[in-house]
């Protein structure tokens, strides 16, 4: 899959623009007012923020937008509109008299942020003041984005989502702290775990989860829920259709500031594009992996997601739960393609791991590597093993290119795992038979292959651990 070209795309944005300011500076000194750091600002920045920076997104990954918000006639509401404009977003911005344009101050240090005070009139728009401006922007985008931030301009969403529905065009929201019925009759919604939570309470299982989110679909005549979940990733569920799970990118997390609105923008701009929406999930995924790589509210660009996704085997790589991954192996056989398994506890990830698992790759199309849970691990080797917990052993794992998917059992065995995913082969690497291989008769039961593949010679985590106490 590659990134589609976004030039012909076009969104309209409705919600809550606000003023990103940052104060950086360096604090080496502690007030004598009180017990807290004296910030010496040397530098001030401006970032649209809010609906403000989905549009920002957009015009980035080399879209159209079209930003409708409310300001307030003050010099963060000038400073805004400037940086709009000069982005090339088309603005219709309604501007209202003693209106304190929403700004976020927040003053850094050496990229910790230190503080935020806000600065804002939260107030119901009367739909009346939105409304027009939506209706005689539809006919030149292909679809809506609804951002919002719960600051009044879209306290009432409805006739924008009629209106919107009346032209065929896709309302895609970002939604806040609200009922989800407030969005009855939109296309997709994206709330993020806190937000789900609020609108459906909370839930004991993944399948909970997804079979409420499923009612919720019905319940409001929705085409889907796009679920973000941090660091584990995001669940797509659609109507009368599985859920399907996209792993968190694996990368150093510095801020996650404005990845829920890199989310929406992306996700608005594929579908303009003509992807299909589990494409566009594929890369609103790539695209919040990138952001949140960042320090504050920042946008990902055309180029710079192509890179990534260049650099990707796919979409949906990395570490799954035994339910993501029966799902997503199902959705794999569906594209004729053959998949491998394989176990270990891989402890200590050396040379002897890497061979064997590129051999272990080449025996299909995609890799699964099933690792022992920390409980499993000292069962099995004993006394001060694992050296690695758990997370850490996936996440080395899943940064190898050969390896497509990671799951972790607590079992000393994978027998479970190979009943719910019946791999098209099991790899095993050592000297023993066909026939020792646990799990063997699993997979043969069902006319899959079972190979045993040879490891390199004194290269082992055991060894390793033994020299090591022997230094």
């Amino acid at each position: 899959m590659k990134v589609p070209r976004f030039d012909d795309a076009r969104i309209l944005v409705v919600g809550d623009a606000m003023l990103d300011r940052y104060w950086h500076g360096d604090a080496r000194r502690v007030s004598s007012e009180a017990p807290i750091p004296v910030v010496d600002i040397s530098e001030i920045e401006d970032r649209p923020g809010g609906a403000a920076n989905v549009a920002l997104n957009i015009v980035t990954l080399g879209a159209q937008a079209t930003l409708i918000a409310v300001i307030g006639n003050d010099e963060a509401g000038n400073i805004l509109k400037s940086k709009l404009r000069a982005a090339g977003i088309t603005c219709r911005l309604v501007e209202i008299e003693k209106f304190n344009t929403t700004t976020k101050l927040r003053i850094v240090s050496r990229n910790q942020q230190l503080i935020r005070a806000d600065f804002e009139d939260i107030i119901d728009i009367d739909s009346a003041r939105i409304t027009p401006h939506v209706v005689s922007s539809l006919e030149d985008v292909d679809s809506v984005v609804l951002s919002d931030y719960d600051k009044g301009v879209l306290s009432d969403v409805q006739p924008i989502i009629k209106a919107a529905a009346a032209e065929n065009k896709p309302v895609m929201v970002d939604p806040k702290f609200k009922e989800l019925s407030t969005y009855r009759g939109a296309t997709i919604i994206k709330p993020n775990l806190g937000e789900l939570e609020h609108a459906i309470g909370r839930w004991s299982s993944e399948t909970e989860m997804v079979s409420r989110c499923q009612q919720v679909i019905k319940d409001l005549g929705i085409e889907a829920m796009l679920v973000t979940r941090s660091s584990e990733g995001m669940t797509l569920i659609r109507k009368d259709s599985e859920e399907v799970h996209f792993p968190a990118r694996t990368r150093e997390v510095y801020d996650v500031s404005g990845a829920g609105d890199t989310v929406i923008s992306t996700l608005a701009a594929a579908l303009a594009a003509g992807e299909t929406l589990l494409d566009a999930t594929g890369l609103a995924n790539v695209a919040a992996g990138l952001v949140v790589g960042h320090f504050g509210i920042t946008s990902v660009s055309g180029p710079e997601l192509r890179l990534e996704v260049a650099n990707e085997l796919g979409f949906d790589k990395g570490i799954m739960s035994a339910d993501q991954l029966r799902i997503a192996t199902q959705e794999a056989r569906s594209r004729e393609q053959k998949i491998v398994f394989t176990n270990g506890c891989f402890d200590i990830l050396h040379a002897g791991h890497v061979d064997f698992l590129v051999e272990a790759k080449a025996q299909g199309d995609l890799l699964i590597v099933a690792v022992n849970g920390d409980n499993s691990v000292h069962r099995l080797k004993g006394e001060g093993r694992p050296i690695n917990p758990i997370e850490r052993r996936m996440t080395m794992l899943a940064g190898l290119e050969v390896v497509d998917w990671v799951v972790a059992f607590e079992e000393d065995t994978p027998r479970k795992l190979l009943e719910l995913l019946k791999p098209d082969v099991l790899v095993k690497g050592g000297d023993y038979s066909v026939e020792q291989v646990v799990g063997a008769e699993i997979v043969k039961a069902y006319a899959g292959e079972v190979k045993v593949l040879k490891l390199i010679e004194d290269c082992s985590t055991s060894a390793l651990v033994q020299k090591i106490r022997e230094l």
